[in-house]
């Protein structure tokens, strides 16, 4: 209560407070005055720079215009372009959010429009992107959040709380225990101990073999977790999340919008598929929903406080959309971390690459998935020149390329990567594609330069190219199986382990003007890593469950450099482009024969501590 009574102190006799409450680390005051709310620029920033807290003002119900009147004026404001999808209010926090398919005409020049709004209607307005192709996904995460404001108001002040409480004295210490993902690529999972705080970073599940982190080893205690932070949506990072709400967990998840949009269509696939399947599912859709409640979404660079004693700053990791590097500033100045979770350090179609801006790291903790001394990935420039080339090739005899992907990250590479090229066939997206790309078209901001240029300036989105046909049905589906007309077809899952892929396998497989074109990493046993290997008759089970025989006759090819991971020489050059060097490196998200080959050849590169620990592992960092 001591930081709201010097807020009160700084603020002027006109102010007219009402209320002050936290909102995760920042910090929010209601005012009944009309005056202070439109006017309070100087004032605030003077307490902004004395407290070094985000301080927002908001007002009180009490001056806020009736709603029914106050939609008519926004209407009224907002020019027609601007293309208003919805408007709601949320009372609880004194905020009306307004979704519209172009938000920068709802903003308007320098912020003019929004200004307009808020001292007409006297509302606080927040401006979201509406999805230009329909997002289930993103309407029933927005809507889950509005339905829980009130909720999330008292989660939000008692995360607060929690943020500002006085520190422990005594010693400082710093530790890191490998609870999944260490020597092995997986369900990644961390935990960073302080004697003030306990932080998860990432929370995955092998989905391939039901593995989950170690929740069972003595240092991970449920009940005295404060944090999670979450690097980006793939399941071997994301799909054990929902696992800590279903058992209790009732804490702060920290992560990008997308990501946590990902995440929720990611881990409801997964449900599903467990389900279908008849295999174990370790949480339910409750879990998800609750996920979603407790999530705190932050922008690249954007700095916040998570505990009484760590601050955390997200950056682009050039993996996929929102995925993040995750740095940890640790007291006042004791000590850096950061932890990369999967990044890519060259640019592509879809990315920026890995952002490099960090102050201060003295330990670095980097995935090291194509760290081996011989794995050495073409450029994107060569990849893309390979995928486009054996396109072609098929689409100049006439036959249709089957390209099995995962639904987030590779699709929508390849999706750019064919549209930039101006290739003119059809490209049929199945699966979970369509879905991914709808959350795309969400977020360009968190994509390249190129593309925000295209979308924000130019109004050429890319995801929106009429190339793109979305299959939705089971008759579309056999519609393009029976049709003679040359095309590509993008299907999950990304393996052939299932989904609409091993579909389309089935009916182009016998042809050999037919393609097959793997472009991801095939896991061993998987039906595409067994026809990636030569096997050219496959048993397959039939409609009515009987077995037969698959002839493979269409060509089977591959393109290599697509990966969102970045080589040995590209980590290397990453950990060299850092502004600082660190103290030490430690290996995670890798195979175990590669480790102690790249642990010892950083180690000698970069004269630091350099280690590849094991699942369980516990490791002093300070």
């Amino acid at each position: 209560m001591e930081i709201f009574d010097k807020i009160k102190e700084g603020l002027p006799p006109d102010a007219d407070i009402s209320d002050t409450s936290f909102e995760g680390s920042e910090i929010v005051v209601y005012t009944k005055s009309k005056d202070f709310y439109t006017q309070n620029g100087m004032a605030v920033r003077k307490l902004v720079d004395e407290l070094k807290k985000r301080i927002e003002i908001r007002p009180d119900l009490s001056i806020t215009m009736e709603i029914e009147a106050a939609t008519a004026k926004i209407k009224e404001i907002v020019p027609e372009d601007a293309k208003i999808r919805d408007i709601y209010f949320e009372p609880e926090l004194g905020k009306v959010i307004i979704e519209a398919e172009k938000p920068g005409l709802v903003i308007g020049k320098g912020g003019e429009t929004l200004r307009t709004i808020k001292s007409t209607i006297f509302w606080s307005p927040q401006v979201e992107r509406a999805p230009i192709l329909k997002s289930d996904i993103v309407s029933s995460v927005r809507k889950t959040l509005h339905s829980e404001t009130k909720y999330r108001k008292d989660f939000l002040n008692k995360v607060g709380m929690r943020i500002h409480a006085p520190k422990k004295p005594g010693e400082q210490w710093i530790r890191l225990s490998a609870l999944g993902g260490y020597r092995e690529v997986g369900r990644s999972c961390g935990l960073i101990q302080t004697p003030e705080s306990n932080i998860l970073i990432d929370c995955g599940a092998d989905v391939s073999s039901n593995q989950y982190p170690y929740f069972n080893a003595p240092e991970f205690d449920i009940s005295k977790l404060d944090a999670v932070v979450l690097s980006h949506a793939h399941l071997d990072h994301s799909g054990m999340v929902p696992f800590l709400y279903e058992q209790g967990f009732k804490g702060p998840l920290y992560t990008t919008a997308p990501t946590r949009d990902l995440m929720v269509m990611l881990c409801l696939d997964y449900i599903d598929v467990c389900q279908r399947e008849g295999r174990f599912v370790p949480y339910t859709s409750k879990g998800v929903k609750e996920a979603v409640k407790h999530c705190i979404t932050l922008d690249y660079g954007e700095v916040s406080d998570i505990t009484p004693d760590v601050r955390l700053t997200l950056q682009n990791a050039g993996h996929l959309l929102g995925s993040a590097l995750v740095h940890l500033h640790i007291g006042d100045g004791l000590y850096n971390i950061l932890y990369t979770g999967d990044l890519r350090y060259e640019k592509s179609r879809v990315f920026e690459q890995a952002s490099t801006d960090f102050a201060r790291v003295e330990t670095l903790i980097i995935e090291s998935t194509y760290g081996g001394s011989g794995d050495v990935l073409p450029s994107r420039m060569d990849a893309e020149k390979s995928l486009l080339t054996k396109v072609d090739k098929v689409m100049q005899r006439g036959g249709k390329v089957l390209i099995p992907s995962f639904a987030v990250e590779r699709a929508q590479e390849l999706m750019i990567i064919l549209q930039e090229n101006k290739f003119d066939k059809p490209i049929y997206l199945d699966g979970m594609l369509w879905d991914a790309a709808a959350v795309y078209t969400v977020y360009p901001e968190f994509m390249s330069r190129e593309i925000q240029r295209k979308t924000f300036h130019e109004g050429e989105n890319p995801f929106l190219s009429p190339i793109f046909k979305r299959i939705a049905s089971q008759k579309e589906r056999e519609e393009v199986m029976n049709s003679k007309e040359p095309c590509v077809v993008i299907a999950t899952s990304g393996m052939l382990i299932g989904g609409p892929a091993v579909e389309y396998l089935k009916a182009f497989a016998e042809d050999p003007k037919n393609g097959l074109l793997f472009v991801g990493y095939q896991g061993a046993g998987t039906l595409g890593n067994r026809i990636q290997k030569g096997w050219r008759e496959l048993p397959v089970q039939t409609e009515n469950g009987k077995t037969t025989t698959l002839k493979i006759n269409m060509e089977v090819d591959t393109v290599e450099g697509l990966s969102g991971h970045s080589d040995r020489a590209k980590l290397i050059n990453f950990i060299y482009k850092l502004h600082s060097r660190p103290e030490r490196i430690v290996l995670c998200h890798l195979d175990p024969s590669k480790a102690n080959d790249f642990a010892k050849t950083l180690h000698k590169m970069f004269k630091c501590d350099a280690i590849a620990p094991r699942v369980l592992d516990v490791i002093r960092l300070k």
